[in-house]
């Protein structure tokens, strides 16, 4: 279910954020600049269905999408990527889940929860920079499940063995679109090479 994808601009851009001198605007830009890649990626098999259309000069068949969408960043990291992915799809709803990770155990807690409603319709987009542990983006997909929701796609910018690992053996029906896919955790849980703490490059914070 991990999905890599190796598109020439995503290559480029992830050199660009790797890089420790780009500036929490430059990548807050780049983040969203492949979460849009990463969200038309993620809807290439996604149904349509055909509706009847007036054009300006005649009536015609078209085709739209066939399910409402829901977009949930998990806080705060995921908001780097929501603003890439509603460039596409302006229409879906949007929830969030504020999740953080125990610095001792490394497991996440939740502390905010607020979904779209009739999420069980939607197909649903969550949203997290880095799948490191997969405790986070596991703990999320369990909370929107709960609400009903099935038809779940998880996007992230890096991905590591562990965290697919761990987020494949507890949602197997999850697909994980990823923009890189790197070697291992360290020891204090960040994905090597990585990017460093998302959240702060993000937003300038330490």
């Amino acid at each position: 279910m991990l999905k890599i994808i190796e598109h020439p601009l995503i290559q480029h851009k992830i050199s660009m954020i790797r890089d420790k001198e780009t500036g929490h605007k430059d990548f807050r830009q780049l983040v969203s600049e492949i979460a849009t890649i990463l969200c038309y990626e993620a809807t290439l098999d996604d149904k349509v269905k055909e509706i009847e259309i007036e054009t300006p000069i005649i009536t015609c068949k078209g085709k739209v999408l066939a399910k409402d969408y829901a977009v949930v960043p998990i806080l705060r990291a995921g908001l780097g990527m929501e603003e890439g992915v509603l460039r596409l799809l302006p229409m879906a709803a949007v929830g969030h889940i504020g999740l953080y990770r125990d610095p001792k155990t490394l497991m996440p807690v939740e502390y905010y929860t607020k979904l779209p409603s009739n999420i069980e319709e939607r197909q649903t987009f969550v949203l997290d920079p880095m799948l490191a542990t997969g405790g986070s983006a596991s703990e999320a997909i369990n909370i929107i499940k709960a609400k009903g929701a099935r038809n779940i796609k998880f996007l992230c910018v890096v991905s590591c063995p562990e965290g697919v690992e761990f987020l494949e053996k507890n949602h197997p029906d999850v697909p994980i679109y990823t923009a890189v896919h790197d070697s291992k955790l360290n020891e204090k849980g960040y994905i090597v090479p990585g990017l460093g703490d998302a959240g702060d490059r993000l937003f300038g914070t330490q």
